[in-house]
């Protein structure tokens, strides 16, 4: 029911993101999708792509600081207040979401979450029927 989603940690400084990129490029990984987080020293970018344990390997060989983590994608149609329903479903059943980010993926709105409360998303989700996707559903 979650997805694998890399956080890969770089300074803000020129060519660290292309770095990363270039890496990725190489080992032929598709980027789904991506979210940059930053201070004022570094970043967090945070990317959903084909292979994400492939890519972990491929990054911390390198010595690029990254995680892999579970992260939830919910499909929704791509509707004006899907997304106000997706998470108001989710947040009613008492689950803190700690970061969301969303794309267009095949005509759906793709929303991806992440919660400290996985076993009550993941209760949440099955109860009000939601889709959620998985990481087959981005092989490219």
């Amino acid at each position: 029911m979650t997805i694998k989603q890399l956080s890969i940690f770089i300074e803000n400084k020129g060519g660290t993101l292309i770095e990363v990129l270039d890496l990725l490029s190489k080992a032929n990984i598709q980027i789904i999708a991506s979210t940059i987080a930053d201070t004022k020293d570094y970043g967090i970018y945070r990317v959903l792509c084909s292979q994400a344990a492939q890519a972990y390997l491929i990054l911390k060989e390198a010595g690029i600081n990254v995680q892999l983590s579970d992260v939830f994608a919910l499909s929704i149609d791509d509707q004006p207040g899907r997304a106000a329903d997706a998470v108001s479903r989710i947040s009613d059943a008492g689950v803190s979401i700690l970061y969301l980010y969303s794309f267009l993926w095949k005509s759906k709105g793709v929303l991806v979450f992440r919660t400290d409360e996985s076993e009550k998303a993941k209760e949440a989700i099955m109860l009000n029927k939601m889709k959620f996707l998985t990481e087959e559903d981005f092989s490219v």
